[in-house]
């Protein structure tokens, strides 16, 4: 039997769902973090690109010139992380560093509310810089709790990455629905709400995780890690020698090449997706469809609040007496949260006709995530568990396959067409294999770099993978930016199949390399 103990105060060795409670203050934490981030992202082009006349004017850009920005920024999005991880790992610790991160992001959308252009490139600067030093050291604070409990780590990420994606859910239906329908300057400012709450509750909880993240001079040594190899315990050096630590590098290396691809594709979701569903796609219901909209859009909605909440209730249980003014904050930003939902509802319902806001489509990979994690956690803890590379190869090709239905749907908009009304169905089927195929490979990602690199460059190894995933998404804007070139050259269809045939050809040929990099991966699992 394997022997499994979670780093931390004692209150951190308090489970909640078979896990350590810090893992749940990091959950909320980057749930409000995710919030801020992708509710200004399934507004930004659409507020670029919106004209600058009407109820609701925009700056009127070409879809060109948005989906060049929203690459650019998005990129150094991910980018920023590797300067943040050094700077964790030499200087400020990974605490400080999340906390840090979190108060620049918050100034960051602030900014942006302003609604000028100083306040779109100051709040953007801000949001790259805050977010290199949050987004690789609330992983590596995981890495941490989860040292000796290494079996339990895909589980962890996979949960967490939960929490990111209900932060995203709630941020793009509520600052969509803000930003769309009542002025850009409020979905941008809701965003800054939620980053600064997030900050607060994780700051003055923190000591939940005792040593776990402190600075480097304080931080605890993982060399005596306990790592169990088959049926046995057995006490290590962290240290391995160099050529086995050289052939796990080059599995990060693949691993991130081929990450490159899916997200080239897979971020289409903020760009070319969204203007597909913006222009392309019959948004307008009334009668019969609308009330079935108000409903489904009303359980997509609460559920997933209901089932969030009650998360948020049990942690409360563990740690309100010793960190109640961290859960005071974490509850104020739900009473918040539950205010706006049932203003959006209401409001909803009282309308004769309903217009779905183009950046509505995006809470479905939020929904489908939240929805579908726990199997995919439970997936990955069972005798079923594949490994590294089936799991990215078989995220690729669902991703793909996910395109190849926009490709389909797409047949009968004519060559060259700026707007058309095909059904929402082929976006919401997409989604849901986009979805899927995210959930088989990017929490695990995470959680292999942990396991394959040395404890003391984990904040480092986060910050290149980061860069991979930033190049994914520079290529996806560049790529995006080309929708109205190719459809007048060829058609939408064209468009999409060239999402569709590159990630599974990506996908086919990583499967292919799985021998090769069980060898390279020398018993890691």
């Amino acid at each position: 039997m394997s022997t499994i103990r979670f780093e931390g105060s004692e209150m951190n060795r308090k489970l909640l769902m078979g896990h350590p409670s810090g893992l749940f203050v990091l959950f909320f934490t980057e749930m409000w973090e995710r919030f801020s981030y992708y509710g200004m992202r399934a507004i930004l082009v659409l507020f670029l690109t919106t004209a600058i006349t009407g109820d609701n004017p925009g700056w009127g850009w070409s879809r060109e010139e948005a989906l060049s920005l929203y690459g650019t920024y998005t990129m150094l999005v991910y980018f920023s992380p590797i300067i943040g991880g050094y700077l964790a790992d030499k200087m400020l610790g990974y605490r400080n560093a999340v906390a840090i991160g979190a108060l620049i992001m918050a100034l960051g959308h602030a900014a942006m509310a302003f609604d000028t252009p100083w306040g779109l490139y100051m709040g953007i600067a801000l949001l790259v810089a805050g977010n290199g030093l949050f987004k690789p050291n609330m992983t590596s604070i995981i890495n941490g709790m989860y040292v000796n409990a290494q079996e339990k780590k895909d589980g962890a990420f996979t949960i967490y990455y939960m929490g990111v994606n209900a932060g995203a859910f709630l941020g793009i239906l509520l600052c969509g629905y803000l930003g769309e329908g009542y002025g850009w300057h409020y979905g941008f400012g809701l965003a800054g709400i939620f980053m600064f709450l997030g900050m607060l509750q994780f700051w003055l909880a923190q000591g939940i995780y005792g040593k776990v993240g402190l600075s480097p001079s304080k931080t605890i040594e993982y060399e005596d890690a306990i790592v169990n190899i088959g049926e046995e315990k057995e006490t290590v050096k962290k240290e391995v020698s160099e050529d086995v630590q050289r052939d796990r590098y080059i599995v990060v290396g693949i691993l991130a090449f081929f990450t490159i691809f899916f997200w080239a594709a897979f971020e289409q979701a903020g760009g070319s997706m969204t203007i597909f569903a913006g222009d392309y796609t019959n948004r307008l219901l009334e009668g019969s469809s609308a009330n079935i909209f108000r409903i489904a859009n009303t359980l997509l909605t609460i559920v997933p609040l209901v089932i969030i909440t009650y998360v948020l209730f049990k942690l409360f249980q563990i740690t309100f007496k010793k960190y109640p003014l961290s859960n005071v904050f974490l509850a104020i930003s739900f009473v918040i949260i539950w205010a706006v939902v049932i203003w959006m509802l209401k409001n909803q319902f009282s309308e004769v006709k309903t217009e779905v806001p183009a950046s509505w489509f995006s809470i479905l990979n939020s929904f489908y995530i939240i929805t579908f994690a726990p199997l995919f956690s439970k997936l990955w803890e069972s005798k079923y568990n594949p490994s590294a590379t089936v799991k990215f190869g078989l995220g690729l090709i669902l991703l793909g396959l996910g395109f190849g239905i926009l490709a389909y749907g797409s047949m009968g908009i004519p060559q060259g067409a700026k707007t058309a009304s095909v059904s929402m169905l082929w976006l919401i089927l997409a989604y849901l294999l986009h979805t899927l195929g995210e959930l088989a490979l990017s929490p695990v990602g995470l959680s292999y770099v942990s396991k394959l690199v040395p404890a003391t460059k984990i904040g480092l190894m986060f910050g290149l993978w980061y860069i991979a995933i930033g190049m994914g998404n520079k290529a996806a804007g560049s790529m995006g930016g080309m929708i109205d070139k190719i459809t007048a050259q060829y058609d939408m269809t064209t468009f999409f199949l060239i999402f569709t045939v590159v990630p599974v050809v990506a996908g086919l040929i990583l499967m292919a390399l799985t021998p090769i990099t069980k060898k390279l991966m020398h018993g890691v699992k």
